[in-house]
């Protein structure tokens, strides 16, 4: 296995994880049986003997418990320095060990990986340890326990395809080589090198793999924040939003929302308690915030994007309802969106399909949830995020099959008839008794505010909620 040198200027494993912590990191790693017998060599024995002179320890990962900003946290981080990361039936055993005891100590566990993947030596059943640390990994998150992932330089192969990615949250080293086919390998298999800025943390975070790229200096701060949003309701007063007005007609309600200059979701955010954007996708933005000291997952979408919701914004809606679910935090769903992407590609992709999962997974959502109709409510895109147990609306906010133009060329053949046909729809909040609370919308400067006002007011009013009186039918 090729070693790929750790650059100058990233620490290494001690030195991040006394950054990282409050103190010490208190083992929980057992002295190690002998090599398997498959692999018991005098060559692989010297292997190990020399890394760990070289690493100055037994074996290519550490596990134990340590305090993160008073947080008790589950570590295991592998080491680089120790046959390049690589993870063989030993290191495999250590995972497995620290993950289950985790789970029954109830602790939050974060996996710092530094790996070219499976010990080449080892084989195939140190390749097959993977699915089992997989396994036990899905137990973790179903017993409702924070998983958290740091991708350093480099990670690849199993180590990538199994605990390196299931994550609630993922966070990668500035610059940070990762990849599922490492370098080496690919230019020996394809006679060539991997084309250049793919395998990056960067490029990553770019496509929505990984949800921030953090230094080691402020790995502490993110983790931290993670585990503070996760950790419970915090007290904090409620504001009452300003009554709104009378609705006004459909179509001003369909050209007010139309604004560019209308706030959207980013200006809500910006009124939150905290917030945690993951990694977004074309036209949606996900995060883990809190409103009125209720933490909560929030996923809308978002009007300062030009691209419309696609799959990837329908595979968000997925994961933020997967995240709230195994998080057991509230979710909160902000509509504002003229329709979905039209494309052959979103077609191929199964926008349809995504827009029934989603419906699928908000109407047997475990945990409590608010729907937010911040603006326009276009289609599927809309209807997608809309099904809650409780329902704030902008007073100019609408939702609609398709556009009042695109309704009026499908019954007269013409947009000429749009404002009639908004009308005749009955778009208006107003007319659907959908809403929980409506808020004022015309002062573009406040009612971002007073919307996070009611989202905080709404949590606790559905987090209070029997389950028996919760996600009543549209």
């Amino acid at each position: 296995m090729a070693a790929v040198a750790p650059s100058a200027t990233r620490p290494g494993l001690d030195a991040l994880l006394a950054e990282l912590c409050d103190g010490p990191l208190q083992s929980w790693d057992e002295p190690l049986a002998p090599p398997p017998a498959h692999a018991d060599t005098a060559e692989y024995r010297a292997a190990l003997h020399a890394a760990r002179e070289r690493s100055g320890h037994d074996e290519s990962v550490r596990t134990g418990e340590a305090r993160i900003g008073g947080h008790r946290v589950a570590i295991v981080a592998g080491d680089f320095a120790f046959l390049a990361g690589s993870i063989g039936v030993r290191a495999a055993d250590r995972i497995l060990a620290a993950i289950e005891r985790a789970t029954a100590a109830r602790l939050p566990l974060l996996g710092i990986t530094a790996s070219g993947g499976t010990r080449m030596q080892e084989g195939t059943p140190a390749f097959l340890r993977m699915a089992e640390i997989a396994a036990a990994l899905t137990e973790h998150r179903r017993a409702g326990l924070p998983y958290l992932t740091y991708l350093r330089h480099p990670t690849t192969g199993g180590v990538l395809a199994s605990w390196g990615s299931l994550g609630h949250v993922t966070f990668a080293e500035p610059g940070a080589l990762i990849g599922f086919l490492g370098p080496k390998v690919y230019a020996a298999l394809h006679g060539g090198p991997f084309p250049p800025g793919v395998q990056t943390a960067e490029n990553l975070h770019a496509h929505g793999l990984v949800d921030a790229v953090v230094t080691p200096s402020t790995l502490r701060g993110a983790v931290c924040k993670v585990l503070d949003l996760a950790s419970g309701p915090r007290p904090a007063p409620l504001l009452s939003p300003a009554p709104a007005g009378p609705a006004p007609d459909p179509w001003t309600c369909v050209t007010v929302t139309r604004d560019p200059a209308r706030p959207g979701l980013r200006a809500v955010l910006a009124a939150a308690d905290d917030v945690l954007e993951l990694a977004p996708a074309p036209g949606a933005r996900l995060a883990l915030t809190r409103f009125a000291g209720t933490p909560c997952v929030l996923i809308g979408h978002d009007r300062g994007d030009p691209r419309p919701a696609g799959p990837g914004a329908l595979r968000l809606v997925l994961r933020a309802t997967e995240l709230a679910t195994e998080l057991g935090l509230p979710l909160v769903t902000v509509i504002d969106t003229g329709g979905s992407e039209l494309s052959i590609s979103a077609e191929e992709q199964g926008t349809a399909q995504h827009i029934a999962r989603c419906l699928a997974a908000l109407t047997s959502l475990p945990v409590p949830s608010v729907s937010v109709l911040l603006g326009q409510g276009a289609g599927g895109a809309a209807l997608a995020l809309l099904p809650a147990d409780r329902v704030v609306a902008t007073r100019h906010s609408w939702i609609a099959p398709i556009p009042p133009e695109g309704a009026s060329a499908v019954l007269h053949g013409t947009a000429d008839h749009a404002a009639e046909l908004a009308a005749a729809q009955h778009i208006r909040v107003a007319d659907l008794g959908l809403a929980d609370v409506v808020v004022e919308d015309t002062d573009p400067g406040v009612f971002p505010v007073h919307v996070a006002a009611a989202i905080g007011a709404q949590l606790r009013a559905a987090l209070h909620a029997p389950r028996s009186r919760r996600l009543r039918p549209i």
